[in-house]
């Protein structure tokens, strides 16, 4: 499932192309990918103005100029692709086109999606923080208000390996396995520690790692996995910078262990770590 560093990628380069360009057109091809879609999407949808794309965890959200808010989760194999003017046919170009956006400037906007593991729903701009996808969620990891006091906060008496806690989006807001794993090796703990001993300077390193861990990966494009691509088409390539995943027997890039880089399944999910450098 792509993580917060590629749902953000797609933001700004769909931004580009939707921020003030009014949806003449909404073609639902299906009642429902992952969940229904709200059966008056298209008469909330046409003739409004997109004002700007924003981002919640792992949600692109597309604010309306009347107050409305289009919500979509990419899922598993969810695609965000844009066609040209003059590029795209009347009819779908591929039999997962579900939903098509079409611009006043002639632009679609598509959402492709093989496995119908994402959702599309929509609702006012002003219910979007009780919205039932975002009311448990914590906060943003690159937003102002994360920082070691509140992470250690969001910690404190829980007694699962930091590497879980820090999956429960309940915790921080859009994080997966790839980036867990990153973090937890730069800030040198170990993924087996109990999430609720991470205090004080243990935490500061760690939100500091989390944050800047996301925004290298920002800058690279997000990571290429299956069949994530960005706005433009073109991969991500922040895979080529990571330090311990998916490097199973590899020396750890920081340090002379002759063991290298462990894999271990915590909750069916792989963890990489260093087993010297992260305690």
């Amino acid at each position: 499932m792509p993580e917060l560093p590629e749902v953000e990628t797609v933001r700004r380069g769909l931004a580009l192309r939707l921020e003030g360009r009014r949806v003449t057109r909404l073609r639902l091809n299906r009642a429902d990918l992952r969940l229904p879609m709200p059966p008056d999407l298209r008469q909330c949808v046409e003739g409004r103005r997109v004002l700007r794309l924003g981002r919640r965890a792992k949600y692109i959200l597309l604010h309306l100029d009347d107050g409305g808010v289009v919500i979509a989760h990419l899922g598993m194999s969810g695609r965000l692709v844009l066609s040209a003017p003059g590029n795209g046919a009347t009819a779908p170009a591929d039999p997962h086109d579900h939903v098509i956006f079409t611009l006043e400037d002639g632009t679609e906007l598509r959402f492709n999606d093989a496995r119908r593991f994402g959702l599309l729903d929509y609702a006012r701009a002003e219910e979007i923080e009780h919205h039932k996808f975002f009311a448990h969620l914590g906060p943003e990891p690159l937003g102002n208000a994360f920082n070691g006091p509140a992470l250690a906060a969001r910690l404190d008496g829980k007694a699962t390996p930091i590497k879980a806690a820090l999956l429960d989006q309940r915790v921080v807001a859009g994080l997966g396995n790839i980036y867990v794993s990153e973090s937890l090796y730069y800030a040198g703990l170990s993924p087996k520690r109990l999430a609720g001993t991470v205090t004080g300077m243990r935490a500061e390193r760690l939100a500091q790692a989390i944050r800047e861990v996301l925004e290298r990966a920002i800058a690279a494009g997000g990571s290429s996995l299956r069949d994530y691509v960005q706005a433009s088409g073109e991969l991500g390539y922040f895979q080529h910078q990571w330090a311990v995943y998916g490097k199973e027997g590899e020396r750890c890039p920081d340090c002379a262990c002759r063991y290298g880089i462990k894999r271990i399944v915590q909750a069916g999910r792989s963890t990489f770590y260093c087993g010297k450098r992260q305690r």
